[in-house]
């Protein structure tokens, strides 16, 4: 109960604060999702609003914000296009029983697989990627467009060192946005985006046939959704883990995303998970709390529903500025310190991640690709395998596994002792293809009429080659 307490109400007003901030900054990016997609701009409104609202309970991670992600409305382009946007619902909601379930069995562990060079490579790619989606609001829009922004990345960094009472976005929001408005300056502004809902969103079933067809067309964009949107929402949680210094029940908040995809799907939103560049600002301007959370998303319809007329006026070149400051924070840029001084193939594994995610704008391919080839490298620096021989006693040092039974078989290809001895004792059997490739060379030189002992095997080591015997 204490935690929880404090989880809601320990940080109130940098929560508030910190929410508003997230909550102007949820807007242009809910609008740009809902152009991918070519869905109407209240499906990713909505969706950001309900997903932002159910993770500040069922989450795992305090201060973590979900909402529509780029990287969700990637996968739901082509069902959008073909089947609709009530099958994008449909997709939603499965979408969340789905990762529910992944949750349930505790999908979060497998976290612990994705070394350093990955999430160094994520991350950077993340601050590399909020940069650029900001471009096509700065580049080629007029000179008082870099003022602007020049001026709100100005306030946004030095505010802090003087102010710290509110957030330090805010305050630039609020200045830029009075001094475009009194000076009549042209600048594209939130409205330019598309239009605001006036509603909250309602519940409703999708209307779709309910049958095994139906079922087929949304199960594969439902899994990739899932796959996608847990990856993301896990990694952006440790992102914040590591920034805090405070633990998160990644497991719970793998369950929460679910829930959140789930219910989101009656009321009219597409799938959605966390969002680094808002979680970031939040942390940034102080939001450690579920309630900084909630604030967003409840702020976020206020702002829409209530001050729609005021919200469309406000420049996308000062959003655009905050978000340039959050990539330059989240990009890590002690990683140029890291290729220098790290092994050559975790430098190379954290390259290609950046270079995969940034080719593909999917940061799942990027980490899983980048997860595969570093255990390569793993696996190839741990299967060297060395034999010596010393008067007939074969010493074999390293463990022997598939990737090593090759150059062990290789060794005893030109024995011409009558009698030798296979010492184990610096060496380890991992798998059946280890004690298959003793077999193989026992086989061989047995044919050959010499007499081969085997010794040295440890505990584990001896189990595994009695039982496959």
């Amino acid at each position: 109960m204490q935690t929880l307490q404090q989880q809601w109400f320990g940080n109130v007003r940098a929560d508030i604060l910190a929410g508003i901030v997230v909550g102007l900054a949820l807007i242009p990016e809910a609008l740009a999702f809902a152009f991918i997609v070519g869905v109407d701009p209240r499906v990713a409104l909505y969706a950001s609003f309900s997903i932002a609202v159910i993770t500040s309970f069922v989450g795992g991670r305090p201060g973590l914000i979900s909402a529509a992600t780029g990287a969700m409305a990637l996968v739901l382009v082509s069902l959008m296009a073909e089947h609709g946007l009530q099958y994008v619902l449909a997709a939603t909601i499965l979408t969340g029983i789905i990762q529910f379930i992944l949750g349930g069995c505790k999908v979060a562990n497998l976290m612990r697989f994705i070394p350093n060079s990955v999430m160094l490579g994520f991350v950077n790619a993340l601050g590399i990627m909020i940069f650029i989606t900001q471009l096509p609001y700065l580049v080629g829009t007029g000179m008082m467009t870099y003022v602007f922004a020049g001026v709100t990345l100005l306030l946004v960094y030095a505010v802090p060192r003087f102010f710290t009472a509110i957030p330090a976005p805010l305050i630039a929001i609020v200045v830029m946005t009075t001094i475009a408005l009194v000076s009549g300056v042209k600048l594209q502004v939130i409205g330019d985006l598309g239009t605001m809902p006036n509603s909250l969103p309602s519940f409703f079933l999708p209307d779709i046939p309910l049958n095994f067809e139906t079922f087929k067309i949304i199960l594969p964009y439902s899994v990739a959704l899932a796959i996608v949107g847990l990856l993301e929402s896990l990694l952006t949680s440790q992102v914040l883990d590591d920034m805090t210094d405070t633990p998160s029940n990644k497991n719970r908040e793998a369950r929460g995303q679910g829930i959140a995809n789930f219910i989101n799907g009656f009321f009219g939103g597409m799938a959605g998970c966390a969002l680094i560049g808002q979680s970031v600002i939040n942390m940034k301007s102080g939001g450690r709390g579920r309630l900084s959370t909630l604030t967003a998303g409840v702020f976020l319809m206020f702002l829409i529903i209530v001050l729609g007329d005021v919200v469309v006026k406000i420049p996308m070149p000062v959003l655009a500025g905050v978000m340039v400051m959050v990539a330059m924070t989240t990009f890590n840029w002690g990683s140029f310190k890291f290729l220098r001084s790290a092994p050559r193939s975790e430098s190379i594994v954290m390259l290609i991640t950046v270079a995969i995610i940034l080719y593909t704008h999917n940061l799942a391919v990027g980490v899983v690709i980048g997860v595969i080839l570093s255990a390569l490298f793993f696996v190839a620096k741990i299967s060297r395998v060395t034999v010596t021989n010393r008067e007939g006693i074969y010493k074999i040092t390293g463990p022997l596994f598939f990737a090593s039974t090759t150059k062990f078989i290789q060794s005893f290809e030109e024995v011409t002792e009558k009698n030798i001895v296979i010492d184990f004792e610096d060496s380890q059997l991992w798998d059946e293809s280890a004690v298959g490739a003793i077999f193989k060379v026992k086989q061989k030189l047995e044919d050959k009429g010499i007499n081969v002992m085997v010794s040295g095997l440890n505990t584990s080591s001896e189990q595994l080659y009695e039982k496959l015997l």
